[in-house]
C-alpha cells in the first residue's frame, strides 16, 4: 500500500508533467484532475496544494534549480526529472512541516520510479545543494534579524542627557558586558 503523501506526490508529478508539456491552459484543471484520480480527501488536498504551490512559485524554483545545476540547462533536463526537482524544491522551501530529508528521499524515489535509475542520484545532488543553500541563507537571515532585533531592543541613550559622573557610564557598560 502506498502512503497517502507519497500518492499525493505522484499525482502532483503527473499533473506538473502535463502542465509542463501542454502549458498553462491546464492550470484551471488541477482540482478536477486530482479529484478524478484520488478519492481520499486528505491525499487529494495535499496533492492539489503541491500542484498549485509548485506552479505559483515555478519561476523562483527554476531559478534555484538553475543556480545549482552546474552544466545543466533546466529546459534540457528530462521533463520528469525537471518536475520532480520543482516539486522537491517547493517542498524544501515552502513546506516547513516536512523534514528536508523526507522531501529529498521522496523526490529521489519519484525519479527512480517514473524516470531512470540514474535520476535518483541527479535529483539527490540538486536538491541537496538547494537544501544547503537555503539553510545557509535562512541562517544568515535569522542571524541578521537577531542582530537587528537585539539592537532595536537595547535602550538607546538620550543624546541630550549626560551622566552625572564618569563612572556611571562605565558601570552601565560593564553591566551590559557581564
Amino acid at each position: 500500500m502506498v502512503k497517502k503523501r507519497t500518492r499525493a506526490r505522484e499525482l502532483a508529478l503527473q499533473y506538473l508533467y502535463q502542465l509542463d508539456l501542454i502549458g498553462d491552459e491546464l492550470l484551471d484543471s488541477a482540482e478536477g484532475f486530482i479529484r478524478d484520480e484520488e478519492s481520499d480527501r486528505s491525499t487529494a488536498d495535499f496533492a492539489l496544494s503541491l500542484c498549485l504551490g509548485t506552479r505559483e512559485h515555478r519561476d523562483a524554483i527554476d531559478s534555484m534549480i538553475s543556480g545549482v545545476a552546474q552544466n545543466w540547462d533546466i529546459a534540457r533536463m528530462a521533463v520528469i526529472d525537471r518536475n520532480v526537482l520543482r516539486l522537491g524544491t517547493y517542498e524544501l522551501i515552502h513546506c516547513a512541516d516536512i523534514p528536508p530529508k523526507v522531501s529529498i528521499n521522496e523526490a529521489i524515489e519519484l525519479g527512480k520510479r517514473f524516470s531512470t535509475q540514474n535520476s535518483g542520484g541527479f535529483i539527490n545532488g540538486i536538491l541537496d545543494k538547494i537544501k544547503d543553500r537555503y539553510a545557509q541563507a535562512k541562517a544568515e537571515s535569522l542571524s541578521s534579524d537577531d542582530v537587528d532585533s537585539a539592537a532595536a531592543s537595547e535602550p538607546q541613550p538620550d543624546p541630550e542627557s549626560k551622566p552625572e559622573n564618569p563612572t556611571q557610564q562605565s558601570e552601565g557598560s560593564a553591566n551590559n558586558n557581564a
